[in-house]
């Protein structure tokens, strides 16, 4: 059975390990490894101080996947939320991205952010239906935004209102 839960300190690794998994697969994130340890954890131990969104999702006691809402620094847009994700491959297809990504909604707007922004490269079709399920709108493309060996992916630049958003499951667009 699958928790959703709060990072904690004693998931760091393995939530560096599933980040470092998805990409490898260079598929579906903008790295095609994991940074390094040492930077990777200042970066989540700073979040967990701030107290910002940062969610997992742990099978049998090991982190599956996460879902992180970085919050932006500058005084203009800290109202704003930067969201990464991922789940491993075997755990896909099981429901598990959209309970991560419904509580870290949840832990954003009680952060007191009102927008949630995100990219998704264009032909991650299952992650776009997600987004737009939950109700983000897609607003911006950016043409040949990564290359991962010799293929370039357009991304998809979405957000999400939070005022706009319900975490009832009934209220999702289609």
């Amino acid at each position: 059975m699958t928790t959703i839960a709060d990072l904690q300190h004693k998931h760091i690794r393995g939530m560096y390990d599933v980040i470092d998994s998805v990409s490898r697969e260079k598929k579906y994130l903008a790295w095609t490894e994991a940074p390094p340890f040492g930077v990777f954890k200042n970066f989540v131990a700073n979040g967990l101080v701030k107290r910002s969104p940062q969610i997992i999702a742990l099978e049998d006691g090991k982190v599956v996947g996460w879902c992180d809402i970085t919050v932006q620094p500058r005084p203009t847009t800290k109202h704003c939320g930067v969201l990464g994700m991922g789940v491993l491959a075997e755990y896909r297809h099981k429901g598990i991205g959209t309970k991560l990504l419904r509580a870290a909604l949840r832990k954003a707007a009680a952060y007191g952010l009102s927008r949630v922004e995100l990219e998704v490269f264009e032909d991650n079709v299952a992650a776009i239906e997600l987004y737009k399920r939950i109700g983000f709108k897609i607003e911006g493309r950016k043409v040949s935004a990564v290359r991962i060996d010799d293929r370039y992916v357009d991304a998809l630049m979405m957000a999400l209102l939070l005022k706009d958003y319900s975490d009832d499951e009934a209220t999702e667009t289609v």
